[in-house]
C-alpha cells in the first residue's frame, strides 16, 4: 500500500469527518465510548466548527493509502483554548489537532506516517518542540500509541470535569 500526504483544504472536510465518525464506530465497537461517546462526531456542529477553525488557523494534512483518504492532522502553532490553564511552553511549538484516521486503514501506518510528516513540516520550519493532546483514559493505548511515535507525557489536564487528558512532547 502506497501512502502519500498532501495538504488539505476546504473540500476534505467531509472526509475529515468521515474520518472522524469512523474512529467513533470503532471505539464503539472496542467498548471505549468514553473517548468520543456513540454519537457521529459529524452530527455534532462544534465539531465541524472546531476542524474547519484548526484547518483555517494552521495547515491541514491528508494521508492518502493508494489514492484513498485515510487519516489526517492538523498543526497549528498553538494548542487550544481548553488548555490555557497549563503553563506556556516557553518556546515555539507546532500543536497537532484533530488526528484520525479511517478505520478500514488500521494497522496500515497511516497515522504514524502523518505523525512523521508533522515532525518533519515542524523541523523544517526551524521549531523544535512538537505537542498534542490526547485522551488518558480507559487502557492508555492512546497516550502509549504517541509514545511509540517518539512522544513523552508532559501535563494531564481534565477537560469538562471528567475527561482525563494527557499532552505529549515531541523534541526535533
Amino acid at each position: 500500500m502506497e501512502i502519500t500526504i498532501r495538504e488539505g483544504g476546504p473540500d476534505d472536510v467531509p472526509a475529515i469527518l468521515g474520518m472522524l465518525d469512523s474512529s467513533v464506530a470503532w471505539l464503539v465497537g472496542q467498548g471505549r465510548t468514553e473517548q468520543w461517546g456513540t454519537t457521529p462526531l459529524s452530527e455534532n456542529s462544534k465539531t465541524a466548527e472546531s476542524v474547519v477553525h484548526y484547518k483555517d488557523k494552521g495547515v491541514t494534512y491528508i494521508a492518502e493509502a493508494d489514492r484513498v483518504p485515510a487519516a489526517t492532522l492538523t498543526l497549528t502553532d498553538a494548542p487550544g483554548a481548553y488548555l490555557a490553564h497549563l503553563p506556556p511552553p516557553g518556546e515555539p511549538e507546532r500543536y497537532i489537532h484533530w488526528l484520525a484516521s479511517d478505520r478500514r486503514f488500521r494497522g496500515h501506518g497511516v497515522g504514524s506516517a502523518l505523525l512523521a510528516h508533522a515532525a518533519e513540516e515542524t523541523r523544517r520550519a526551524g521549531v523544535s518542540l512538537l505537542r498534542v493532546d490526547c485522551y488518558a483514559g480507559a487502557d492508555g493505548k492512546l497516550v502509549r500509541y504517541y509514545e511509540g511515535n517518539g512522544f513523552t507525557r508532559t501535563d494531564t489536564y481534565t477537560f469538562r470535569n471528567d475527561w482525563p487528558g494527557q499532552v505529549l512532547a515531541r523534541r526535533l
